[in-house]
């Protein structure tokens, strides 16, 4: 994602909070900030983990609530996998969309940009003149690495 990006999130979120008049807590920013530059498609867990360990104070509700508040300001998209967890991740600016290939074996999860697929997409739309105001492509299976160890095994 583009730092231009990013910065536009932030300030997405700060006009979302003034309007919502809600207070920039020193907890809130470390989340955000730690949000902001972690790992994709983190769990409030992983989150939670993550922020503890520069603030031991911080509690699940508070990570909770503010991946929420992300969420509700457009800044996150949260993405179920089909694994029962909800996962956070930036939400895509107009030209970073991204899909999805998740591992039903090991959950890894492997983003991918692919612009045959985007045009096929506004084609088909085209055709049944209907406009598209968001979607998600997400393909399930085995990674590579996880087929390599099915191999193994079956030796």
């Amino acid at each position: 994602m583009s730092a231009g990006t990013r910065q536009r999130l932030r300030q997405q979120l700060d006009a979302y909070m003034a309007k919502k008049k809600l207070r920039s807590t020193a907890q809130r920013r470390l989340i955000v900030d730690t949000f902001f530059d972690g790992s994709p498609h983190v769990t409030i867990e992983d989150l939670l983990t993550e922020v503890r360990s520069q603030d031991r104070g911080i509690g699940y509700a508070t990570v909770y609530r503010t991946l929420k508040l992300l969420a509700e300001s457009g800044v996150a998209s949260e993405r179920r996998f089909g694994d029962g967890l909800s996962r956070y991740e930036l939400a895509d600016g107009e030209d970073d969309h991204h899909d999805h290939l998740i591992c039903t074996s090991c959950g890894s999860i492997t983003e991918f940009e692919e612009p045959k697929i985007e045009k096929l997409q506004d084609a088909i739309a085209a055709r049944h003149n209907f406009r598209v105001t968001s979607h998600r492509h997400e393909m399930y299976g085995v990674c590579g690495a996880c087929q390599a160890r099915e191999r193994r095994v079956g030796s």
